[in-house]
């Protein structure tokens, strides 16, 4: 391989797969189809809002934002809760929600 090449590469390789701002919460309460599908409705009714991945089994929400766009951790805590659901935790992570559900599913 041609040594000009390899920095280059490097470089692609480094700036192309940046990873996207999402959300994911541990949520309570949340026992059925039911539950994950009002959540998810909620949820992607908020500007901001890209996808929602909800998992019962882990009890796991996941917003991903809009490029460009911030997601409102209060009101993505005002909205799992008004739904009457417990939000125990919450964190910004820099995964997508197709990233977060593969995760989810690997560790099954």
């Amino acid at each position: 391989m041609n040594k000009t090449l390899i920095p280059f590469a490097l470089l692609v390789a480094t700036t192309t797969g940046f990873a996207a701002e999402s959300v994911k919460a541990t949520v309570n309460g949340m026992v059925c189809a039911f539950c994950a599908q009002g959540i998810e409705k909620r949820l992607t009714k908020l500007d901001a809002t890209q996808a929602v991945f909800v998992d019962l089994k882990n009890k796991i929400v996941a917003v991903e934002a809009k490029p460009d766009k911030t997601l409102d951790h209060k009101a993505i805590t005002a909205e799992i809760t008004d739904a009457g659901y417990d939000v125990v935790k919450l964190e910004a992570v820099s995964m997508s929600v197709q990233e977060i559900r593969a995760q989810t599913k690997a560790a099954k």
